[in-house]
């Protein structure tokens, strides 16, 4: 059997793959890149109707991801899959606590979810940052509090929870805010990978240069 095998070649020909199911939505470039590895992460075509980018979001991501402004994240996948060395060479850095012995501490004290405690351990360090949730609804609708409650404001909410009880909730109350600039999936679909995936595909729209 003859395949391809050169990395950036199969990773062409999937965005040529891609292409066709995203020309209906008549998106600009950069949208067009988050799109296309939203589904090359996931390798489903069906994600293209429920992605939703507010007018203001990649801009404002973009600019801060320009500015060294650091990653937060809930989960220790979405740290992973974010590629730390191209991030770091615009000045920021990524960070997840919720491994932390004192977030597993806090949380367990307080009765709520480590991705919580992690979240609110984080505070006013979120402010200009750019939030990146792929697995933990309840990281999603705390930072959705902090930034209610607390004024806290991420340059940026990446929040695409995955899973059956309050991610699709959480993610419509992210379209619902006023305050913060989102990209989100809507309903039950998203996850770790597409998060990473979308901090990526911002990363390389400003520098293609992979490190």
């Amino acid at each position: 059997m003859d395949y391809i095998k050169q990395p950036m070649e199969i990773e062409t020909r999937s965005m040529e793959i891609i292409a066709p199911h995203l020309a209906p939505f008549h998106l600009s470039d950069v949208e067009t890149k988050v799109y296309s590895r939203i589904i090359h992460a996931a390798g489903d075509v069906e994600y293209a109707p429920l992605i939703h980018i507010h007018p203001d979001a990649i801009a404002a991501a973009q600019k801060a991801i320009k500015a060294g402004a650091d990653i937060y994240t809930d989960v220790e996948m979405v740290r992973t899959g974010i590629n730390k060395r191209k991030l770091a060479t615009f000045g920021g850095e990524v960070h997840c606590r919720v491994a932390d012995p004192d977030i597993a501490k806090t949380a367990k004290e307080q009765g709520i979810t480590r991705s919580m405690a992690a979240m609110r351990a984080f505070g006013k360090a979120l402010t200009g940052s750019i939030v990146a949730i792929g697995n933990a609804p309840t990281a999603l609708f705390e930072v959705l509090k902090l930034a209610e409650e607390q004024g806290i404001r991420p340059a940026c909410i990446v929040g695409i929870p995955v899973g059956f009880v309050g991610a699709a909730d959480s993610k419509e109350a992210l379209r619902q805010n006023t305050l913060v600039p989102y990209i989100t999936v809507e309903g039950t679909k998203g996850g770790s990978p597409i998060a990473a995936a979308v901090i990526n595909a911002l990363m390389y729209d400003i520098d293609n240069m992979r490190v």
